[in-house]
């Protein structure tokens, strides 16, 4: 049976899900979406938008992340080639984790995933010359409600496995710096 495991990170609601691929001599057949499975665990489940990024080069950051409500989205994130390193950040006002990070190494060898649930920023670093993820989102892109915090900002600390000959884009290099007045987000 193609089951999904699931497996709570130290950032509450936020979760490694495995699936458990079936093998023979054919390759593999794995879940990677299941609503039921989903629901079963107490966690969001209607996707409305599915993404396909493709980066190249090695040390390639992509982030953090994230969109304000009403377009505050969960995220199902799984790598297809290659290895990343996927990273969320708790940025609920209130959380006891408000501003702690959490990593983990995604790739087309280990078929995990990450479920990363409203109020996190996300991002995630090439860990290989040339790496592709999809990811499922619970609500549509809202160009005006997309906000970020810096990749490198010294306030979360994100320790991330590459940190020599980062390519990243000018509008994540100029990503305002957590400050004494961010508050974080407030989930309705």
């Amino acid at each position: 049976m193609a089951k999904l495991n699931f497996k709570e990170t130290h950032l509450k609601g936020a979760f490694i899900i495995e699936p458990n691929a079936f093998v023979d001599h054919r390759g593999f057949f794995a879940r990677i979406f299941c609503e039921n499975e989903l629901k079963q665990q107490g966690l969001k489940y209607k996707i409305v938008q599915a993404n396909h990024s493709k980066s190249v080069g090695k040390g390639t950051i992509r982030g953090m992340h994230y969109q304000l409500q009403p377009f505050a989205e969960t995220k199902i994130i799984k790598c297809i080639k290659g290895r990343i390193f996927d990273v969320i950040v708790d940025l609920k006002k209130d959380s006891p984790t408000f501003l702690n990070w959490f990593g983990i190494e995604l790739t087309e060898e280990n078929k995990k995933m990450l479920y990363v649930p409203e109020g996190f920023a996300h991002g995630f670093q090439a860990l290989e010359e040339e790496v592709e993820m999809i990811y499922f989102a619970t609500a549509f892109y809202n160009l005006e409600s997309e906000r970020g915090i810096r990749f490198n900002d010294n306030k979360v600390g994100i320790k991330w496995p590459i940190n020599e000959n980062i390519i990243t884009s000018e509008k994540d290099k100029t990503i305002p710096l957590v400050d004494d007045n961010f508050e974080g987000i407030i989930l309705e």
